[in-house]
């Protein structure tokens, strides 16, 4: 999943995209907002961590214009503004989640997770594919009850189809979820990548490919039927 970080103090930018990626997502960065307004709407972005107190444009008008121009995926406000009014505002101009500083990382790991559970439509913090779960407060994945050990970039790709269950994704849209924007890979990647992750799941779950389309992720039973 990819996520679009906004933070003018470059030293708390750099922790909050180092927890990010140690969680597990492809990470962009911008610091003063009329750069993160034209990010957010010329990227794809699974969620963004946005501070208000940003350089040329304030962040309540950065997410008035991702708003306006369409864009529909979670927002978390991260700001030193604790009054009320501060998060009336906030959510009046579209954050689906606000949290004030100062803050542990790994609570923002935490509420960005929740945020995209929702986004899926999950209920659960758990997400099911016929054998396989990932535990999306944790991000963990478990495959017939047994950790399923991957890298990085599987841990990725894999994520984002578990948010997806079922639907045909892409490369296009795999790649500009799962990589960060100064990444550019080429097809043969995505392939090897993907193959590698069938072979982990063996039987529990299929990446199955639509050939000249994408890829979806079922589970074995309806692979069979």
């Amino acid at each position: 999943m990819r996520i679009l970080v906004v933070e003018d103090d470059l030293e708390l930018a750099a922790q909050l995209c180092t927890a990010l990626e140690a969680a597990g997502f492809a990470v962009d960065q911008e610091h003063d907002g009329e750069a993160a307004s034209v990010a957010g709407t010329v990227e794809v972005y699974s969620a963004a961590v946005l501070d208000l107190g940003l350089p040329r444009k304030d962040g309540l008008s950065v997410l008035r214009d991702w708003r306006e121009a369409g864009c529909t995926w979670p927002v978390l406000v991260l700001t030193a503004r604790n009054r009320w009014s501060d998060k009336v505002a906030g959510f009046n101009a579209g954050a689906d989640d606000y949290l004030t500083k100062p803050f542990l990382m790994d609570e923002v790991v935490l509420r960005l997770r929740a945020m995209l559970r929702r986004t899926a439509g999950a209920a659960s913090a758990v997400l099911r594919v016929g054998q396989l779960e990932y535990d999306v407060v944790h991000g963990r994945f478990n495959l017939q009850g047994q950790g399923l050990q991957l890298t990085a970039q599987e841990h990725k790709i894999l994520a984002f189809f578990m948010h997806h269950p079922g639907k045909l994704l892409t490369r296009s849209e795999i790649s500009e979820n799962v990589y960060a924007r100064d990444l550019d890979p080429d097809s043969n990647t995505l392939d090897v990548l993907i193959g590698r992750i069938r072979r982990k799941l063996g039987g529990a779950a299929q990446l199955v490919t639509e050939r000249g389309q994408g890829f979806r992720l079922i589970a074995s039973d309806e692979a069979a039927g």
